[in-house]
């Protein structure tokens, strides 16, 4: 890779990447996002999807005019299109419209809780709160290790599996991490949780926006169950995700949320409710936002995300060879050579606190970044050595300054010279840290 090259190639494509933002000496600047892992701006294909549709924007389902029945007909062709862009089972699996990945796991909690008292759900250590949390009131919830560098164990996935003796009714798992860009084998834990009459959940918020994601390979022993991703994440910031698993799921049951649009017929006696997916989306849907994740998925695939993950690697191997080489950085993402990662990088500069340092970013030089534990505090108290008896002193002291860690994430519309931005400054702040530090 030509480490020469300053701009990327995408950027054009990508709202607001030359917008001026004032820094700390009052002179405007071009800002510089490293935050995509929280969010992404939208794509100029999104926004102009949506302008051109909002002309014939209606509420769906039900109406009989023919903006409503254009809207419908949008609305539910989009599903097959998402189902195509991760290779689900068009025939029996559905998609079902959220808002967020969030909203998606902890409906699946709900659909897949039978009240039986000795169901596992197998976490990880390195998940989100997201997918976690929603697990714990309902199910037995144990949590696969990582290995000293933060890396998911398989041996130790196996090792739970076979210590629950079929008991575990899913393998949860994030596809790619949010704090240090691993990417999991996630068809090597659908083989090993099939195996054990296991489902298994992908948390693809972070992956599907940068890698290619298929659901459905040729070995059946690998095939992904349920699916979950953000649009905001995908440039489509505008309040939709979707969960994606077969539709059987649904058939049984009712929804932990109903209203309009989940019920065929109703008396005060009785209710029919609807087919999934229509049974699980109470109340008018965000046909907006659909839209946008629609617009998305086509812009992505026309690039290509074999294209988009080789650029983003490149770009994240330039930016760790540079942080490696600043002494007094700590980096807390280790891959070798060809290893898949998406672009995320913790790290810490010695001496300094994690927010201390992405204020010093944001105001001498525009640069967007995120600190903390971005909902992952285990995987967080792991990867810094933080014991138990600390966390207690944290939990009885709540103004005490949190632990974490300052990190980078990328887009496929960052380049080469915003990182040579960053790493300038971080060296200047550690030669001359009371420059910089009140």
């Amino acid at each position: 890779m030509n480490y020469k090259l300053t701009q990327s190639n995408y950027r054009h494509l990508v709202v607001g990447t030359e917008t001026k933002i004032p820094i700390k000496n009052g002179q405007f600047i071009s800002a510089i996002n490293f935050d995509n892992a929280a969010s992404t701006p939208p794509f100029v294909s999104v926004m102009e999807e949506i302008n051109n549709f909002s002309k014939m924007y209606s509420s769906i389902h039900r109406g009989t005019g023919y903006k409503s029945k254009l809207s419908s007909q949008l609305f539910e062709d989009a599903r097959s299109i998402i189902l195509k862009f991760v290779n689900a089972d068009p025939h029996n699996d559905t998609v079902i419209y959220v808002k967020n990945t969030t909203e998606a796991i902890n409906k699946l909690s709900y659909r897949l809780w039978d009240g039986n008292k000795k169901s596992v759900i197998l976490s990880t250590w390195m998940e989100h709160h997201s997918n976690d949390l929603p697990w714990r009131n309902k199910f037995q919830v144990d949590y696969v290790q990582t290995d000293s560098l933060g890396k998911l164990s398989l041996e130790n996935l196996e090792y739970k599996l076979n210590k629950h003796k079929g008991n575990v009714k899913l393998v949860t798992v994030t596809g790619a991490s949010n704090v240090t860009g691993y990417v999991n084998p996630i068809h090597k834990i659908a083989e090993l949780a099939h195996r054990y009459q296991a489902k298994i959940l992908v948390d693809g918020a972070q992956l599907v926006p940068h890698n290619a994601v298929n659901m459905k390979p040729k070995n059946p022993l690998q095939h992904i169950d349920y699916l979950v991703f953000s649009a905001h994440k995908m440039y489509a910031p505008f309040g939709i995700g979707v969960l994606i698993g077969p539709q059987e799921t649904f058939t049984r049951g009712i929804s932990e949320f109903v209203g309009g649009g989940t019920a065929e017929t109703v008396t005060h006696d009785w209710v029919v409710w609807e087919n999934p997916p229509h049974k699980e989306e109470a109340g008018s849907p965000n046909v907006m936002g659909v839209v946008a994740l629609v617009a998305a998925i086509k812009t992505l695939t026309a690039l290509g995300m074999r294209n988009i993950d080789h650029y983003e690697n490149e770009l994240t191997n330039y930016a760790n060879t540079k942080l490696s080489s600043i002494p007094g950085i700590t980096l807390y993402s280790h891959t070798a050579q060809g290893e898949p990662r998406i672009g995320v990088i913790p790290f810490n500069i010695k001496g300094i606190d994690h927010e201390q340092v992405a204020t010093i970013l944001s105001n001498e030089a525009g640069i967007a970044v995120r600190t903390g534990c971005f909902c992952t505090q285990p995987y967080i108290q792991q990867l810094l050595s933080i014991s138990p008896k600390q966390m207690e002193f944290y939990k009885n002291n709540e103004k005490a300054p949190r632990p974490g860690v300052v990190r980078l994430s990328f887009g496929l519309y960052n380049d080469f010279s915003e990182i040579n931005v960053l790493t300038h400054l971080l060296e200047r702040i550690i030669k001359h840290p009371k420059t910089y530090i009140n």
